[in-house]
């Protein structure tokens, strides 16, 4: 999405900037999460990128929010392949959102609409899917279908970034018309992605930004079957070793960027998730398409 002046943090009265993160420990980002690695060899080829996806054959489906889908190889480190997308008027997307599902149809979500559209691999437009009636017309500018998951059961599961208009908490709602869930949110920060843990909770990427400190970035666990929805820090990537990586913008931790793109792309023989995260650059030069490679034990 277009870079928002977002709070990244909560910071006590009187107390200034928020203090910097505990020394990470190893490549540990929290007692469950871990960094692997990170690589900024997309900048440059792809840009304005805002959701992720595996694929079955090991490739990586990239969203930009500028109505292109990407393929990208299983290392993430070239592009293979692009396909631009319209919507039923044959206007551009503001695409940030994506569901890939086994038939290979996409789901993806326009924050701009905002509507739920479904395509064919080669970008042919199959249908748009139904929005609820009390969220129509009732989302904050540019701050709707930011995360898309699909659950066990087959329902298709969107996240609002920032509440309704007159409400605090933001929700998880079920598409077309399903049960909707109340999801209370820290000053300053939005839901960015959604995926679907396989047992019906949802891992979510939260993203804030202050011009001051940079950008927050936390991996939150969510559980859509209470209202509101059970909420679990899982990790503050801004505790993660740097890497050495380095930023052009004031930040935290030089490590971060915006964040918005999130999937799976794996498990390891202890059952752990591998991550695969993506930052989106907004055409900013001095942000950078960045990926990250993490693993989270939950």
């Amino acid at each position: 999405m277009r870079r928002l002046l977002l709070v990244a943090v909560l910071v006590l009265a009187g107390c200034g900037a928020p203090p910097p993160p505990p020394p990470a420990v190893g490549n540990a980002c929290s007692p469950s999460t871990t960094i692997e690695s990170f690589s900024d060899v997309l900048e440059g080829q792809v840009a304005n990128l805002s959701a992720l996806a595996a694929r079955p054959d090991g490739t990586i489906y990239v969203l930009s929010d500028r109505s292109v889908l990407y393929t990208l190889d299983a290392g993430a480190t070239r592009p293979l392949a692009s396909v631009p997308l319209a919507d039923p008027a044959a206007k551009p997307l503001d695409s940030e959102s994506l569901v890939v599902d086994p038939d290979g149809t996409l789901t993806i979500g326009d924050e701009t609409g905002p509507q739920v559209l479904r395509y064919a691999p080669d970008g042919r437009l199959l249908g748009s899917l139904g929005i609820p009636a009390d969220v129509v017309g009732r989302t904050q500018d540019n701050a709707s279908f930011e995360g898309l998951a699909r659950q066990p059961d087959g329902s298709l599961v969107a996240s609002l970034e920032k509440p309704l208009t007159g409400e605090t908490d933001t929700r998880l709602v079920t598409i077309p018309d399903g049960p909707q869930v109340s999801v209370p949110l820290a000053p300053g920060l939005g839901i960015a992605e959604l995926v679907a843990l396989g047992d019906g909770r949802l891992l979510a990427l939260e993203r804030g930004y202050d011009e001051a400190t940079g950008n927050t970035v936390h991996l939150v666990l969510l559980d859509p079957r209470t209202n509101p929805a059970g909420s679990t820090l899982v990790a503050d990537l801004g505790a993660c070793p740097t890497l050495g990586a380095t930023s052009q913008q004031a930040q935290r931790n030089p490590l971060l960027d915006n964040v918005e793109g999130m999937t799976i792309t794996g498990r390891t023989p202890d059952g752990a998730l591998e991550l695969l995260l993506v930052s989106d650059d907004n055409d900013n030069p001095e942000q950078v398409t960045r990926t990250y490679r993490l693993r989270v034990a939950l």
